[in-house]
């Protein structure tokens, strides 16, 4: 394996590790969190994340990771016989399907429609509760993805450098 290929499959799994906690956080602590407020007040306070989230470190962070797992998908067809590309296939495309795909598909029109809610609105509290279950719901199944795919681009580095 090139050391370039390595890099990239290092690169990959700090990134997914970096996002796996981060959803994790949200999943487990932030949204618990939002939840134990006031609607108008949780509402307030997700779209002001929602808005600040949106800066070079998170989309470097994320979208990064996802460059660099299309990389090691994509190089690591050439040699599929090879135990390390097999988890570095699987860990990359775990984390472009389950972080950017479920991202794009699901988590970001759920912000776009609570971005719309007027938090201080009659119907807002039934908006926040729709949120909250599906924007957490689908955050769940990207924290998992990530993990998984952490974890597979680890095994991936570690055959990779002559392991079992």
């Amino acid at each position: 394996m090139s050391d370039l290929y390595i890099l990239f499959l290092i690169l990959a799994t700090l990134g997914s590790g970096l996002m796996a906690g981060l959803f994790c956080s949200f999943s487990n602590f932030v949204m618990k969190a939002l939840s134990s407020i006031p609607p108008p007040k949780g509402i307030a306070a997700m779209q002001a994340i929602n808005l600040v989230i949106v800066r070079p470190a998170f989309l470097i962070i994320f979208m990064g990771t996802g460059v660099a797992c299309v990389v090691v998908v994509v190089a690591g067809w050439q040699d599929i016989g090879t135990t390390a590309r097999t988890w570095a296939i699987l860990g990359g495309a775990v984390y472009i399907l389950g972080s950017i795909g479920v991202t794009v598909a699901f988590n970001v029109p759920l912000n776009n429609k609570l971005a719309a809610v007027n938090p201080d609105s009659e119907d807002s509290a039934r908006m926040w509760d729709f949120y909250l279950l599906r924007w957490t719901w689908w955050n769940h199944v990207r924290s998992l993805a990530t993990l998984a795919s952490t974890i597979f681009l680890i095994l991936a580095v570690y055959y990779a450098n002559g392991g079992a």
